[in-house]
This record gives C-alpha cells, sequence and structure tokens, in this order.
C-alpha cells in the first residue's frame, strides 16, 4: 500500500549494510526537479522501517543539525532510543552522561574524538566506568549518523582501560573435601567456636551445587523450590538468566529441605530471619573460610560450578542453561532445547570428593 503524499518512504540500499533501509521524507526539490530528502534513520528490516517512519509522523524529530547541541541531542536519543535498552544499561549510561556534560553546550557536529576522549581520560574512575563513557559516545555517534547531524563516528577511535584479568580462582578437590568433612562433623555433633556459626556452613555447599550468584540465591522463595521435581527456579540479572530451572543436586537435597523446614518466605531463612548479602559475607562465609584457611568469595563457587561441569564434558548448552548464560553457538542457540532430564544429569557430574578434576 502506498503511503499518503508526504508520509515519507522506506527505501532499501544496495551494498552489504548491516542496515540497508533508508528511512527518508522529502522536504524539497532542487533546480533539476529531483526530491531533497530527510534522513530519518537506518533500520535492518523494512519492518522496523515502517515502524519508525510511524513514530516520526506521530511526533516529529524537529532537530536543528547543524546547531543540535550534546545535551539536545541526548535528550531526544533518551526519547528515541533509551525503550530498546535494559534498565540496568540504560542507568549505566545515564550515569556516564555526567563525565561527558560539561560538553552539554557544545553543537554536537563540533565535537571530535579528543573532547569525547578527554572526558574518557579525565573521569578519575576505572575500566568499567569509562568503557561506560565511550559506549554512550558510541550511541550518540550512531543516532546523531541517523539524523544526519554527523557523517563520520570519531567514537569509533575512542579507548578505555581494559578489563582487569579476572582473579577468580576456583575451588579445589581438597578444599572440597574439606567442606564436606566440616558439613559430616556438624552432622555428627562435634563442637565448633560460636562465632563459627557451623551449622550454616552447608550454604558454602548450596553455592557450590548449582551455580547460583549470591543476589540470585538469596532472593529465591520457598514457593520456588520444588522438593518432588527437585528443582530450583530462581536467577536475575539477564533474559536468559532470569527465572531459570536448576536442578537440586542429590547431594545438597538434605541441606535444602533443612532450610525450608524454617518455613520462611524465602528459602534461606535462618531462624525466621531472611537472611541478606552482607549479614552473610561476614558472619557466616568468612568465618568458614578463616576455620578452613581458605580465600574464596561466593562467587567463586559459581566459577567452580562452570568450570568442573566444562571439565568433565558435561552438554555445552546444559551448562548455559544452568547458569543463565546465553550459548555463543547460534546453532545451540535457537535449535537446542534440553530436558529437565538432561539437566540433571549434566549437574549430577559434580560429585562429592572429586568435584574438580586433573
Amino acid at each position: 500500500m502506498k503511503n499518503p503524499n508526504g508520509y515519507g518512504s522506506v527505501s532499501k540500499l544496495s551494498g552489504n549494510r548491516r542496515k540497508p533501509f533508508w528511512v527518508r521524507k522529502t522536504i524539497g526539490w532542487n533546480e533539476k526537479g529531483h526530491p531533497i530528502y530527510e534522513t530519518i534513520g537506518y533500520c535492518k528490516t523494512r519492518e522496523e522501517g515502517n515502524m519508525l517512519l510511524a513514530d516520526y509522523n506521530r511526533n516529529p524529530w524537529d532537530v536543528d543539525r547543524v546547531k543540535i547541541t550534546l545535551q539536545e541531542l541526548f535528550d531526544l536519543w533518551i526519547e528515541k532510543k533509551s525503550g530498546k535498552l535494559g534498565k540496568s544499561n540504560l542507568s549505566s549510561l545515564k550515569s556516564a552522561y555526567k563525565h561527558i556534560n560539561k560538553l552539554s553546550g557544545m553543537k554536537y557536529k563540533d565535537i571530535r574524538s579528543y573532547h569525547m576522549q578527554d572526558c574518557i581520560d579525565g573521569c578519575g574512575c576505572g575500566y568499567s566506568t569509562q568503557g561506560a563513557i565511550k559506549n554512550l559516545w558510541g550511541h550518540l555517534d550512531r543516532f546523531a549518523l541517523e539524523l544526519d547531524v554527523i557523517t563520520r563516528m570519531y567514537s569509533e577511535l575512542l579507548t578505555s582501560d581494559p578489563i582487569p584479568a579476572t582473579s577468580r580462582d576456583r575451588f579445589s578437590d581438597e578444599e572440597i573435601q574439606k567442606l564436606w568433612k566440616m558439613y559430616d562433623e556438624v552432622q555428627e555433633g562435634k563442637t565448633f567456636p560460636e562465632e563459627l556459626h557451623a551449622e550454616y556452613m552447608d550454604i558454602v555447599l548450596i553455592f557450590l551445587y548449582s551455580g547460583f550468584r549470591i543476589a540470585e540465591l538469596f532472593k529465591i522463595k520457598a514457593e520456588d523450590v520444588d522438593l518432588e521435581q527437585m528443582t530450583f527456579k530462581g536467577g536475575i540479572k539477564t533474559k536468559a538468566g532470569k527465572d531459570r530451572i536448576v536442578p537440586i543436586h542429590p547431594l545438597i537435597k538434605p541441606i535444602v529441605k533443612k532450610y525450608m523446614s524454617e518455613g520462611g518466605k524465602y528459602f534461606l531463612t535462618v531462624n525466621g530471619r531472611h537472611l541478606n548479602q552482607s549479614t552473610y559475607r561476614e558472619q557466616y562465609w568468612k568465618p568458614v573460610m578463616e576455620y578452613l584457611k581458605m580465600k574464596h568469595t561466593p562467587h567463586e563457587c559459581r566459577h567452580t560450578f562452570e568450570s568442573v561441569l566444562d571439565s568433565k564434558g558435561a552438554n555445552r548448552k546444559c551448562i548455559d542453561l544452568m547458569m543463565g548464560h546465553v550459548s555463543k553457538d547460534v546453532g545451540n542457540r535457537v535449535y537446542n532445547h534440553k530436558t529437565l532430564k538432561e539437566l540433571k544429569e549434566a549437574i549430577e557430574l559434580l560429585d562429592r570428593f572429586e568435584l574438580v578434576t586433573g
């Protein structure tokens, strides 16, 4: 169906382009009678282009391309593009703007790579914030390019401090054996220092045999623990990670039943009180690590879970599903659907005394 006069059009450009569909509107005619186009943006598909054109006609992006400032472009970008971003990502980019708003009154077309780089180098922050600033400049440049405010993306020349090499270290097989030995001693009634809270050291084993992040484990509600199907439902942070199903490993079933018997709203309830992360780290995790002469963080349990399953030959898709990761392999990501039985077979490759191989 032909669009009404003055509505605009979507045209496919030639060549191998990431966004080949040109969304445009005729704003006049030159001396030869050829149309003069206003570019609204570029899209990956014609459908996206038509949606962009409809959005534009509902609320035209009335900008003076020559005079638009950084602040004006940022405000328009927030209005038109931020809806496609996740809450965490958008929050990070908004915070990054605080480090570039010294240029807020500058015409965007006059901003060069050295202006952008100065914002990164002068922020006084580490690699994470520097990366967010660099990322924001990239978003603004792409938007400015769509609006024909600029013809070149100077953000492509930017650099920021690299992410440092990870210091995470997985638990060794000897350390896992120490944890199980301590667990057995607690069950046998051995006396431990009162400040150790030894009866709750078994939470470390839940971390090791579930792969949950600390924030994820402490948000699991009792209603999301199914002792008949032997599963947890939990997870946060990403689309792939939210509300994922993780089998309860048979070795930790007695531990899971213990905390479920507390009858609290949340799975990890101690003496009727829902544990929070800071209390757990300081009062429960730290004393156990010191007592056993270990130096680990709760997140290293997750690192151990993934590393060991991988070394034991567990199906990569099963690992990704339990970790809440998106498979890097497209075929796995799109076509490979794993059953609960397969997930249980994978997780049960973890055993009691040989959690780490080799």
